[in-house]
């Protein structure tokens, strides 16, 4: 039974009116909120929000009192199904809609298109992954679980450069069981299209054409805003999906040629670019006006008469930007199981790069917007901090870990944090006893650095034996910084994050219209500055380890068991031997 949605992360559907909200909770604040009853069809005519009769709490209230609800009750069955997977041991892999860049290490970073093993989805809003050895959290909404799940590990390509994979892999599989995979995702496709242009139909009729019937709540500049060009979007889906189904083949769908409906719609696809570059704007100011309760009652009034599933607003908005992202996804999943001799086979490769290009474009900016909010955060968290805002010169983090520093004249040592920025490396130093604690020491000009890797042995500048180091060594003024890693793979990993922060700067000198803009870098270091003065001195809060719980965790399940809440906010984390050697050591016993 398909979703009125186009939350085609999870292959299992939800009942048409469920009221549980789609896996995941996005930067942007998927909500969920008690479920509220919805009166049956009929029973209020639409026209009540017009009505000068009654405020928005009244007419909300009226839907409270009802007793009639659609839809059953419950939900999160597709979170119990994979867990369910999980626990029988079945291995569930998920594809990356979008990069996930953290400065945490508890944290999953991966890239777009990544393949992420599944292996705790308890948590509604992040699950926790492993990409080869790495293992950490990663949020659920980031990720779109693969339609076929019974297809090994080893034959799924993680990255598709150019829309093919090897032959031996392609010819690995047998006839019959490849034409099935091939028409398991061609019905994913034609079944999250139909619901996507019902959840936009929701949004235009439901939301849009509801708030322009109230001039005195919303300007047509804050339409503008809120939906972006969302209804352009929608009349540019009918037409696509209109395309598809005549390219579907009902009683073979493994027959269907579709791949030449992207390319033909490959332009008009760029709209969401503009789209997902105003997102950020309708977050903000949907976060203004529902701090008003009478626009509270009014968006959850609209979408219960439209019967739209319970989410928030800035929920179902965000569908679309997932929407293009997905798209290079299913197709990348659609080549695999199309043979070479195939019609649709040239169209459906030409279609995945096609669409990975806009993709692609869309994804960075998205990500580039997010980066500075993260940064800003962190930059709050650190204390003693000196100089200008990170944010005035760099918009991106591209390395962060722990390096032993040695400065002249001594020749002394110091374990430091070091975070890498495009044009920056700014140096911190941990608190002795509050680990979680950062302190701000320096920060050194990437610019004006070159970098040169020394060999193991004693370093003729500081008369010392090193082992795993590199110097940073600054062309105008001979200051030479010496740095040792505790690992050669942690000294490489270093050495091509250089490497990477000036490809990184020359890619935005040469990348013509992307900017993130000096009022945006100010909001974001203004937003970051109301949460942390909004909290309780930093002695007793801890910022910096909250401000990661808080968004790894934002709600958990009340009625699990203390230990398991510990074990769910701080994943994987050995128990400390302190306290057992500590009583040992103790004169007094109960």
């Amino acid at each position: 039974i398909t979703s009125p949605v186009a939350f085609d992360i999870l292959p299992l559907k939800l009942h048409p009116f469920s009221q549980s909200t789609p896996t995941g909770l996005d930067c942007v604040g998927w909500k969920r909120r008690v479920s509220a009853p919805v009166i049956a069809d009929g029973a209020l005519d639409k026209t009540a929000l017009t009505d000068d009769v009654g405020s928005e709490e009244d007419l909300y209230e009226d839907f409270r009192s009802s007793n009639h609800r659609y839809g059953h009750p419950g939900g999160g069955g597709e979170q119990l199904a994979i867990n369910e997977l999980i626990s029988d041991g079945s291995v569930v892999y998920a594809e990356a809609l979008w990069d996930h860049v953290t400065m945490d290490d508890q944290e999953l970073g991966f890239k777009a298109g990544d393949v992420i093993e599944v292996m705790d989805a308890t948590n509604k809003e992040w699950w926790w992954g492993r990409i080869l050895d790495s293992e950490g959290w990663f949020p659920a909404s980031f990720v779109r679980l693969r339609v076929n799940q019974d297809e090994p590990m080893e034959d799924y390509p993680l990255k598709v450069e150019g829309g093919r994979e090897d032959d031996s892999r392609r010819f690995g599989m047998g006839q019959t069981t490849k034409d099935q995979m091939r028409t398991n995702v061609i019905n994913e496709i034609i079944s999250t299209e139909r619901d996507y242009i019902k959840h936009l139909k929701d949004i235009c009729e439901g939301y849009i054409k509801q708030c322009r019937k109230r001039a005195d709540m919303f300007t047509e500049e804050q339409l503008k805003t809120i939906f972006g060009n969302i209804e352009d979007i929608y009349r540019c889906q009918k037409k696509f999906v209109k395309a598809l189904e005549k390219k579907f083949n009902k009683d073979h769908p493994h027959l269907s040629e579709v791949g030449s409906c992207f390319l033909e719609y490959q332009t008009e696809f760029q709209i969401y670019s503009e789209y997902c570059n105003n997102h950020p704007n309708a977050c903000m100011e949907l976060s203004r006006l529902t701090k008003v309760n009478k626009y509270v009652y009014f968006f959850e009034a609209c979408r219960l008469l439209q019967k739209m599933i319970d989410i928030s607003l800035d929920g179902f908005l965000l569908t679309p930007v997932q929407k293009i992202c997905k798209y290079p996804l299913q197709l990348a999943e659609l080549l695999k199981y199309t043979n070479p001799q195939h019609r649709d086979f040239k169209d459906v490769e030409a279609a995945l790069n096609a669409m990975k290009n806009v993709a692609r474009l869309i994804n960075e900016r998205k990500r580039r917007l997010e980066n500075i909010d993260k940064i800003a955060q962190w930059q709050s968290s650190i204390e003693d901090w000196e100089g200008e805002d990170v944010l005035v010169r760099s918009s991106e983090l591209i390395y962060s870990g722990e390096l032993a520093k040695i400065s002249h004249p001594q020749a002394k040592s110091q374990q430091r944090m070091f975070f890498l920025f495009d044009h920056q490396l700014v140096c911190c130093k941990k608190d002795l006893l509050r680990r979680d604690i950062l302190y701000y020491k320096s920060r050194i000009n990437m610019d004006d650095m070159e970098i040169l890797d020394v060999e193991d042995g004693k370093d003729k500048d500081f008369n010392i034996s090193v082992k795993n180091a590199f110097k940073l060594h600054c062309r105008d003024t001979e200051e030479v910084h010496l740095f040792c890693a505790k690992k050669p793979e942690q000294k490489q990993r270093w050495l091509k994050a250089f490497e990477n922060e000036r490809r990184q700067v020359q890619l935005d000198q040469e990348t013509a219209g992307f900017s993130i803009t000096e009022v945006q870098k100010k909001q974001a270091m203004l937003n970051a500055s109301k949460q942390h003065h909004a909290g309780k001195p930093k002695a007793v809060t801890r910022p910096y380890y909250d401000f990661l719980m808080r968004q790894k965790h934002p709600t958990l399940p009340t009625t699990l068991p203390q230990q398991q809440v510990f074990m769910l906010a701080e994943p994987k984390r050995k128990p400390s031997n302190f306290w057992q050697n500590i009583s040992r050591l103790t004169p007094f016993r109960k």
